[in-house]
């Protein structure tokens, strides 16, 4: 067994179908075709269902998953340590990330870096805590760039975010310094990312404030755009507006609330290189050019 062949199976998983596999991956269909089924005659049983709508996972090939993305995790890192050795940096990474991170942080931080190493490649994907957290523990991504959970892995901090309060520019508190968090409940709230283990969730319920959901939205700027739209307040963390313009009020709670961004990995001793020189270059590139008080109370 190879870890190519273990690569394209997964790819075509996350793809959903064999054809967009092949796509991605620079092959024809009947190529990635060859090999996943050269790959089910090594394990000796199928690991997909074919179907016109697409494909599927077995209940054996669910089982194979975890075992098959920690060899292809394994022979990269091999491969990697390799041509480190030669002289040359290369790699592939798939990097989770919060929605505000993935907007503001990680196009400059991947544009510079791959100006240094430009044979790694990156890819993203964007998420909410839970999403993120669920795509860590199931090791379909490398790391996560998120907020602090109770997580089973290493975490490594990189700087506190404030949460803010956004309100329509007409609000009878938007002229204020700060928005006084007991006001919420007197308020018409917008709800970002229902379900998705949010920080204004977590915040609010251990503050006790009950909120009034009027609207729920699954982007954060759909809400903020209906708050500019003055249907209601909402709340979020200010990392996300760092390059929005609007007619939107944006305050700081009453009492003062932070959340804490860092990187979830399942353990960096055992990172690929690839990734260790990532993790160094985000650690870096925040603590020189997003500088923030790292003395914040929760």
């Amino acid at each position: 067994m190879d870890t190519e062949k273990c690569r394209i199976l997964l790819r075509v998983i996350a793809a959903g179908s064999l054809s967009a596999a092949a796509q991605t991956l620079g092959y024809t269909p009947s190529g990635v075709t060859r090999a996943v089924n050269a790959l089910e005659r090594e394990f000796g049983f199928p690991v997909l269902t074919r179907s016109s709508q697409g494909i599927d996972v077995t209940p054996n090939g669910q089982r194979m998953l975890p075992i098959i993305r920690e060899f292809v995790r394994r022979g990269d890192s091999v491969r990697e340590l390799g041509l480190q050795i030669q002289g040359l940096e290369v790699g592939e990474l798939m990097i989770g990330a919060y929605y505000s991170v993935a907007a503001n942080w990680l196009p400059d931080i991947i544009r510079s870096f791959q100006a240094i190493y430009p044979q790694i490649r990156i890819h993203i994907l964007e998420g909410d805590n839970k999403q993120l957290y669920g795509l860590l523990n199931e090791q379909k991504v490398d790391c996560c760039i998120i907020s602090r959970r109770e997580y089973q892995g290493e975490w490594i901090f990189l700087q506190y975010d404030e949460l803010v309060v956004w309100l329509p520019e007409d609000h009878r508190l938007a002229q204020g310094k700060v928005y006084p968090l007991a006001a919420l409940t007197e308020e018409k709230f917008i709800e970002p990312l229902p379900g998705g283990d949010t920080d204004v969730a977590h915040v609010l319920q251990r503050e006790g404030v009950t909120r009034n959901i009027q609207f729920t939205a699954l982007d954060n700027y759909t809400t903020y755009r209906m708050v500019e739209a003055g249907l209601g307040v909402s709340i979020n963390n200010r990392l996300m507006t760092a390059s929005w313009k609007g007619k939107v009020k944006i305050l700081p709670m009453d009492p003062p609330r932070y959340i804490e961004l860092g990187i979830a990995i399942p353990s960096l001793a055992e990172a690929s290189p690839a990734m260790k020189r990532f993790v160094d270059y985000i650690r870096k590139w925040v603590q020189d050019r997003q500088p923030v008080t790292n003395t914040c109370g929760n």
